[in-house]
């Protein structure tokens, strides 16, 4: 079967066989029998993969959906584009998960529409459907959902710098790590890194939620919230005067006398394969300078030329920051 010579009946099997591995690989009573026959159908056809990709972007909306305490009528899920493949991703994952059973836009369960946007080879702009500008930084992907009470966000990865479109009747709430960022009209950054997210506000206010905790932490501008999984609450700071974490807008890289401990999830995040330390000495060693954000890849091999380390790999084929041990004086 290639892929050109798929007939519409092959078409809707194979998007029915990726709803069901959705609901089977979220299950927890999945096998491993059923993970092995999953990756074989997966890795089969380049369609598979395809499909399956968009079925998860269904079950990351409807993971953020509200537990209903009656069940109402159903109303039709309507994205915007591949209208049957997502359909049927959204009943079989909704009919999966009993907090959002039986829901719909009338209610403020089901989005009436979602895009994805990726910026996979450089910087890139774009508009969400309600009219706020975000700035995605190298990497990132997120997720827009338009709901009836209120617009989201899912920051999956990367950063990206949000012009909030006021509307105090509909909030803008953006999912990033074990939190989110809760905002009617502003301007923010978020940047996101395996489980480490940073807010930093610019103009207007948000607050900063977590998803285990209940309340929330206002910010106002020149302030900066981190948090990550396991935090009771954010830790807000000041933002420096000289802060450069928003350099990346001019495709900028900038590391102000860093350790590398600190450096490492400002560089790993443009890596294919993460950068790791020997040890907390190696950590402690301090980097500095400023590099453009798509030639990152170059400064790993560097670094023994301006600092005093070298490079090993460990078995995952990472590579590895040593330091070189300094040499006892004689005498």
């Amino acid at each position: 079967m290639s892929e050109n010579s798929v007939s519409e009946t092959e078409y809707d099997a194979i998007t029915d066989a990726a709803a069901h591995w959705c609901m089977r690989m979220h299950a927890s009573d999945c096998t491993a029998d059923e993970r092995q026959a999953f990756a074989q159908w997966h890795d089969s056809h380049p369609l598979h993969a395809f499909e399956y990709a968009a079925m998860l972007e269904v079950w990351d909306v409807a993971d953020h959906l509200p537990r209903p305490e009656t069940p109402s009528r159903p109303v039709p899920f309507k994205p915007r584009s591949r209208l049957r493949t997502y359909a049927v991703a959204a009943a079989i994952c909704l009919a999966a998960m009993p907090l959002a059973a039986f829901t719909g836009w009338e209610a403020g369960w089901l989005p009436s529409s979602y895009d994805r946007f990726q910026a996979a080879n450089g910087l890139r702009q774009v508009t969400l459907g309600d009219g706020s500008e975000v700035e995605l930084n190298l990497g990132t992907e997120l997720v827009y959902s338009h709901y009836k009470d209120q617009r989201r966000v899912t920051l999956k990865k990367g950063e990206a710098f949000f012009k909030v479109s006021h509307d105090s009747a509909h909030p803008f709430i953006v999912h990033a790590g074990a939190g989110q960022v809760r905002v009617t009209g502003t301007r923010f950054n978020v940047w996101k890194y395996e489980d480490h997210v940073r807010v930093m506000l610019l103009e207007g206010s948000v607050q900063i939620a977590s998803d285990s905790v209940h309340g929330s932490v206002p910010l106002t501008p020149g302030m900066q919230a981190s948090y990550q999984q396991g935090d009771a609450t954010p830790s807000v700071r000041t933002i420096p005067a000289n802060d450069s974490a928003l350099a990346w807008r001019q495709g900028k890289l900038v590391l102000d006398n860093l350790a590398l401990a600190d450096a490492l999830p400002l560089i790993n995040r443009y890596l294919s394969k993460p950068v790791m330390l020997a040890d907390a000495s190696t950590g402690a060693i301090r980097i500095g300078g400023i590099y453009n954000i798509t030639e990152v890849n170059n400064l790993i091999p560097s670094l023994p030329k301006v600092l005093p380390v070298y490079l090993t790999q460990n078995k995952d084929g990472n590579p590895v920051i040593n330091s070189i041990p300094r040499k006892s004086p004689k005498g």
